[in-house]
């Protein structure tokens, strides 16, 4: 028999997540952390996508890339939380290697579908502040349509590249992933196969895809704060504002987080606690979204006000 944590040179059947630690204490906590944080993220965005349907008048592209966006993190959360509940429940952190691919691939689609998604509603904003006349235009519901589909494609050609690139490794060592989930770098560093084309793969596809939606964000706030910066009235100016702030927040956490685990050297990137961060990505921040826009959004909440105020004169 071999010992646990370790596999012979035909390669690995199933990896070990060793998760947050050992003992009772480690699994309990977390899994309460883990099932309170689901139940508000499957929640929050739930109602958020039910409203903006529900709601004519939230039926403009704004609102369209806000509900895919709900989306995004719905099945973000998705791929990490159940499985992490069940581990943490069972006690069994055994993951098969396919289940293990499966995982990786969905998490890396959804990440890199969201980051390109951001980019896109940045360009709505830049588009509806800047040019309102030819807003109906630039943003007709086919060119948002295709701007959807494009940040899904981006998200799957990236996550086929990079789950071809760290599946096709060889692993004759340790099975054992310093994490809760299937993570790129901690799979990478089991390898006993040369790994650096696999660190340049993932680093440049990760800094090209940060580096670029990040510049699309930056740039059209550029513009749009010299446009609001231009306009005459107070009330202008708030008004023209208040509907970039909650996307600023977003964006500020989503990069913030991916760009300290994925786009950063690996001596740099070890500075901060990876399974925090990696909390903080995978779960907190989809939790976080839909209150970010629905609380700090005047649209919507006069929205669910209407829709309230309806079911309320119903009985």
């Amino acid at each position: 028999m071999e010992a646990v944590g370790k596999v012979n040179h035909t390669g690995v059947k199933e990896f070990i997540l060793l998760g947050f630690g050992r003992g009772l204490w480690f699994q309990i906590v977390p899994f309460v952390m883990f099932l309170v944080i689901y139940i508000i993220t499957m929640l929050g965005n739930t109602i958020l996508v039910l409203i903006i349907r529900a709601d004519s008048h939230l039926h403009t592209p704004m609102y369209f890339f806000l509900k895919n966006l709900s989306f995004l993190d719905f099945c973000c959360s998705s791929s990490v939380a159940p499985r992490a509940m069940v581990s943490l429940l069972a006690g069994s952190k055994a993951i098969s290697y396919n289940g293990c691919a499966t995982q990786f691939f969905f998490i890396t689609v959804f990440l890199t579908t969201e980051a390109f998604l951001l980019a896109v509603m940045a360009y709505d904003r830049y588009s509806a502040i800047c040019n309102p006349l030819l807003y109906p235009i630039t943003m007709s519901k086919w060119v948002c349509i295709q701007l959807v589909a494009g940040s899904y494609i981006c998200g799957c050609v990236n996550s086929m590249v990079q789950t071809g690139f760290t599946f096709t490794l060889n692993h004759c060592g340790s099975n054992e992933i310093d994490n809760f989930f299937c993570d790129g770098p901690p799979l990478i560093s089991l390898s006993c196969s040369d790994t650096y084309v696999n660190y340049l793969v993932m680093f440049t596809f990760c800094g090209l895809i940060i580096v670029s939606t990040a510049l699309i964000v930056l740039i059209s706030y550029i513009y749009i704060i010299s446009t609001i910066l231009r306009i005459r009235s107070a009330s202008g100016r708030h008004r023209a504002f208040s509907t970039c702030t909650s996307h600023m927040m977003v964006v500020t956490l989503f990069y913030g987080s991916t760009a300290l685990m994925y786009a950063l050297p690996s001596r740099l990137a070890s500075l901060f606690p990876r399974k925090a961060m990696s909390v903080f990505y995978t779960l907190f921040v989809p939790m976080l979204n839909p209150f970010i826009y629905s609380l700090r959004n005047k649209e919507v909440k006069d929205s669910l006000r209407r829709i309230v105020g309806k079911k309320c004169l119903k009985k």
